[in-house]
């Protein structure tokens, strides 16, 4: 036992001077349970979805539209987008502008609802609204027509009854409309013992009681389903166009794979970044630089040796997942592989900014596995963005993974041509030029030559 003692001590010591292993086991899972808690909302009061943006046209006069675009804006797990433009120059949105929004790089919202001018009409009964999505991901998709399902459904006995006095007044006229509600209105006062003058102005504001009809039938169903729901679903007649993505085959892995790919990159050329470490101590570097290379010569070597890696092993990703999936892979491969190739610069850099900066290999891998799984959690490459607390969104388009995964999407899931990619392939550049930079001058200055 007394020998036993002095060993544990000395296991310790060693364990506590290890910076990687004391990261990697306590503050890696700290920030990751951290993360997690505050995308599913715990104990917060309002748990669930926070603020996904959905964009709403209301083109109807019709004072049952502005109290329908109030419903939604007051619904906390939407955020409801009615303006577009510059600052100096901003505008309501209008429906031919939904449709070039929703495709472009970094969209600000992937779904719409437009309220026509027809949301009420004279012709018919019952409610006409437009959904418009780009539904890249099922479980955002599956939310957000979750919300508005309640929201509209919520708000649809009020506007069902504006929607029967339109009706009404088409058929009867405006006189022999006053004179239906004010006899129906004496009828009911005196066989409820209500007021008359307060019954008379319910009718005239479309309230004919479907809201208590709803509240009162809510749950009746074996299901939990409310009775009336699917009345309100066939009254309420809502137009669904999926404007990018419909014609994609195998959707939900064309979505996933390349929040997939990039992770797996991540991990792999970070770790061939690492290799400086070791050919530093074989000596191998101090051979090379006896020869006719240079420091900048070796490190642009580790540079396109890693690109170079990084495009063969996401086109072979990609490619096996096309196999198992049925994702469209050979038809979109030469842009593919243009934006695997920035994809493939931005992780490199990375990688090589990791071994400039960490003083041992140990300390580059613990730092590494800590960034990559951060950077993925809040990239977009394990849960919709959308669906994240709105303080750690605002992370996320600085992370490559956000804009890898964005190229990827772009050219899979929306086929987008090279023009359109350019501000992806731009951005991911601009990182990958910023990063290496940082990198060579850390170098220049570090030991990993000496």
């Amino acid at each position: 036992m007394r020998s036993l003692l002095p060993l544990l001590r000395k296991d310790f010591l060693n364990f506590f001077r290890n910076k990687a292993a004391v990261s990697l086991t306590f503050a890696v899972p700290f920030a990751m349970i951290y993360l997690f808690g505050q995308i599913y909302g715990i104990n917060q009061k309002d748990s669930g979805p926070n603020g996904v943006p959905v964009a709403v046209v209301n083109a109807s006069t019709n004072p049952a539209a502005a109290k329908l675009l109030e419903a939604l804006k007051a619904e906390k797990g939407l955020r409801i987008i009615t303006e577009t433009g510059s600052e100096k120059s901003r505008h309501l949105l209008t429906e031919p502008e939904l449709r070039p929004l929703m495709e472009k790089v970094g969209a600000d919202f992937r779904f719409a609802i437009v309220i026509p001018e027809d949301v009420i009409s004279d012709q018919t009964l019952g409610l006409h609204l437009k959904f418009l999505s780009n539904p890249r991901n099922e479980a955002e998709t599956q939310t957000v027509n979750g919300l508005l399902q309640k929201t509209i459904f919520s708000n649809a006995p009020e506007l069902l009854g504006q929607s029967l006095q339109v009706r009404a007044q088409h058929l009867l006229g405006a006189p022999g409309l006053q004179a239906f509600n004010a006899g129906l209105a004496s009828t009911i006062a005196g066989a409820f013992g209500e007021d008359r003058t307060a019954v008379l102005n319910s009718l005239n504001n479309g309230s004919f009681g479907f809201d208590r009809l709803t509240s009162a039938t809510a749950g009746s169903d074996p299901g939990g389903k409310p009775a009336t729901s699917d009345l309100f679903a066939k009254i309420v007649r809502i137009d669904t166009e999926q404007v990018v993505g419909a014609k994609v085959r195998s959707p939900m892995a064309t979505a996933l794979v390349g929040g997939w790919a990039i992770q797996f990159l991540l991990f792999a050329l970070s770790a061939s970044a690492t290799s400086l470490f070791r050919e530093r101590d074989a000596g191998i570097f101090q051979r090379l630089l006896a020869a006719p290379v240079t420091r900048a010569q070796i490190l642009w070597s580790k540079f396109l040796y890693g690109v170079a890696l990084g495009l063969v092993q996401l086109i072979v990703l990609f490619i096996a997942a096309g196999w198992l999936f049925g994702i469209e892979v050979m038809p979109h491969l030469p842009l593919l592989a243009l934006v695997c190739v920035f994809a493939a610069a931005a992780c490199t850099s990375f990688g090589m900014l990791l071994a400039a900066t960490a003083s041992s290999p140990e300390a580059a891998s613990g730092l590494a596995t800590f960034l990559i799984m951060l950077m993925s959690a809040i990239g977009g490459a394990w849960f919709p963005i959308s669906l994240m607390p709105l303080f750690i969104q605002q992370f996320s388009k600085f992370t490559l993974v956000y804009w890898s995964m964005e190229g990827f999407s772009g050219v899979l899931w929306s086929g987008q041509s090279l023009g359109q990619l350019l501000p992806v392939l731009g951005i991911l550049g601009a990182i990958t030029a910023v990063v290496m930079s940082v990198a060579i001058w850390r170098f220049n200055r570090g030991r990993i030559f000496g």
